[in-house]
């Protein structure tokens, strides 16, 4: 009989689509604090990652095209977990990253970049370490 993975180390994509409103991004918010739960994450990275995942989507939300979603997909594996959030955009835009927004998520997580902005989209990829708060 094979041995099974624990849950914190086998990949599970998981992927919330809201509408790109402000008063939305509290469910985002809860499902990555969940997500990092069931990883075994200590409540201080559980706590960290929620309040980077807010601040990511409260800088891209005023960002997106009129009627545009709120796309944020959530990867677990191997004691980390992966998250990108992005927005549709109208026209190529950019995220300023000398903003004291943007160092609340350097410093929350173990690293964030800004995805695309160029055409169509634009987003933020963030990682965070079980092992790291």
């Amino acid at each position: 009989m094979p041995a099974t993975k624990d849950l914190a180390e086998v990949p599970s994509p998981v992927e919330v689509r809201v509408h790109a409103d402000p008063a939305l991004i509290p469910s985002v918010r809860a499902v990555a604090a969940d997500l990092a739960a069931r990883a075994d994450f200590d409540l201080d990275a559980v706590s960290d990652l929620r309040m980077a995942v807010d601040e990511a989507c409260s800088a891209l939300v005023p960002l997106a095209a009129p009627g545009g979603q709120l796309r944020c997909g959530f990867t677990v594996a191997e004691g980390r977990i992966a998250v990108v959030a992005r927005v549709p955009v109208e026209s190529p835009t950019t995220l300023r990253q000398d903003t004291f927004g943007w160092r609340v998520l350097d410093t929350l997580t173990d690293a964030a970049e800004v995805l695309g902005g160029d055409g169509g989209w634009i987003g933020i990829r963030l990682l965070k370490d079980r092992s790291t708060t």
